[in-house]
């Protein structure tokens, strides 16, 4: 399919549920870009990193529900084409919440169809998942000919949730308008592999962080292991020539779009393992990546372990305050077993081509987050900075409070290392004007180097001493 870049999008009218999302704003503006006359962001989200730019570009923000039908039936009505990519629970605390990812994923779609049907919107691209085919059985280059990933057998809701909603889109596909004009909606689907590039906040922060806390501790499976990556200037064009794929007034194809009804996979088609393909951002960032293998049945029985201690705490799975699982069996799958698929379907019948290769995308996406990390506070990893939090109170608690629970067994402890008690006051006092001078000294320092973050490095250095000041002369050499 050759066809003009602005082909279907110039003076056309565009609707991107989660539009308030990495890849939802990269595809806003590249259809403003393209000339669209009019493109709303439809989001549950009332405000997002990337609100700002696409304000600046002129795109109408709606806020909404997804599972509220006369939402959907508002955000729709009077476009000529609706880009479906709101979903919930891809992974972490979210993969557990069965009822939302159902609702969201199945009953949005369903509104969403619904209301293409109502407003007599031709074209209907549904963003989907690998996931509806793969389900921890290896796939080396598949293709769209692959069967649906039994239903039953998902390990996780969000994987069985997003198949239901792409057979719902691609089985509405040549489904004649509710006010029978003659003509009707076409749908396709796209697959993505794993999404990265500048902005991504669902799996690189997530990485990153606990790469950052030392809670990164083993791979997973085999070095072997391949899976895809896609970068997200790749995939916004994927979308933007499926839309076009969808057009039935193209020259000696008229009422037959080439798209519609088909699914298609969409990777930067350079399948690596994903530790290797973490490798190099991990390096720049100055974090360690794990050098022991676990393998996919231990890790899987850890998965499962976290999967039942987060069910216990579901009531809580929203706050803020409780961390996200280090690994659940949909996540062991995904890093530990091969599955890659080729995409020559999208290729023959879309013309997608990769754009930008896996080299440039993980350049752009080192320089972004080494600018991240620049413009913030670094910190020690979590035993660093639970042996300083440890190693303080028990020294004080030996030295100065009275004898109570396990205060006794401390301070004898501690006696066997120090000769007194005199001694042992002393050490606590020393060691706090020690960690003073190097909360003084890093703010000194920060002033300098980083002053938008100076008092942070005081109360960091303050609490965690040199594990936390030689982060920052790191910075100062730099």
């Amino acid at each position: 399919m050759h066809l003009s870049e602005k082909e279907g999008i110039e003076k056309n009218s565009f609707v991107v549920t989660g539009g308030l999302g990495f890849v939802g704003s990269a595809l806003c503006i590249e259809l403003v870009r393209r000339g669209a006359r009019i493109v709303k962001s439809f989001d549950v989200q009332t405000h997002s990193p990337f609100s700002p730019q696409l304000l600046q570009n002129g795109v109408h923000l709606i806020q909404g529900d997804i599972t509220d039908k006369q939402d959907v039936q508002k955000a729709l009505r009077g476009a000529d084409c609706v880009f479906h990519l709101a979903s919930y629970g891809m992974s972490g605390k979210e993969m557990l919440q069965y009822s939302r990812v159902d609702e969201v994923n199945i009953n949005g779609t369903c509104h969403v169809i619904d209301a293409c049907l109502d407003h007599q919107i031709k074209r209907l691209v549904y963003v989907s998942t690998p996931n509806v085919v793969y389900g921890g059985k290896e796939i080396v280059n598949g293709n769209e000919n692959l069967p649906y990933f039994p239903i039953d057998d998902h390990a996780d809701p969000y994987g069985r949730s997003k198949s239901i909603a792409e057979q719902l889109v691609l089985k509405s596909n040549s489904r004649p308008f509710n006010k029978k004009n003659g003509k009707c909606l076409y749908t396709c689907a796209i697959r993505p592999a794993a999404i990265y590039g500048p902005g991504e906040e669902r799996h690189l922060p997530r990485i990153v962080n606990l790469a950052k806390l030392g809670l990164l501790p083993f791979k997973i499976g085999s070095p072997n292991v391949k899976s895809d990556w896609v970068y997200v200037d790749n995939l916004v064009l994927a979308l933007l020539l499926a839309s076009m794929g969808l057009l039935d007034d193209i020259p000696g194809r008229e009422g037959r779009p080439i798209a519609a009804g088909q699914p298609y996979f969409i990777s930067d088609g350079s399948p690596m393992n994903s530790f290797e393909f973490l490798r190099p951002l991990l390096k720049c960032l100055d974090y360690d990546l794990p050098k022991t293998s676990l393998a996919v049945s231990h890790a899987l029985l850890l998965g499962k372990i976290f999967w039942a201690f987060y069910s216990f705490l579901y009531p809580w799975l929203n706050c803020r305050w409780l961390p996200q699982p280090l690994i659940l069996p949909a996540e062991v799958y995904k890093v530990g077993v091969t599955h890659y698929f080729s995409f020559l379907k999208a290729k023959e019948e879309l013309g997608y081509v990769p754009m930008v290769s896996y080299k440039e995308g993980m350049a752009a996406t080192i320089a972004y987050w080494q600018e991240r990390k620049r413009r913030n506070l670094d910190g020690p990893t979590i035993w660093a900075c639970l042996f300083c939090v440890i190693g303080m109170s028990s020294l004080f608690a030996a030295a100065y409070l009275p004898d109570y629970g396990p205060i006794p067994f401390i301070r004898a402890v501690h006696l066997f290392f120090f000769p007194s008690m005199l001694a042992l006051k002393l050490m606590f006092v020393l060691a706090a004007a020690a960690h003073l001078g190097e909360g003084i000294y890093a703010w000194n320092l920060a002033k300098r180097i980083d002053p938008a973050n100076a008092r942070g490095w005081f109360w960091q250095t303050f609490a965690f001493g040199f594990f936390s000041l030689r982060l920052l002369l790191k910075r100062a050499k730099k």
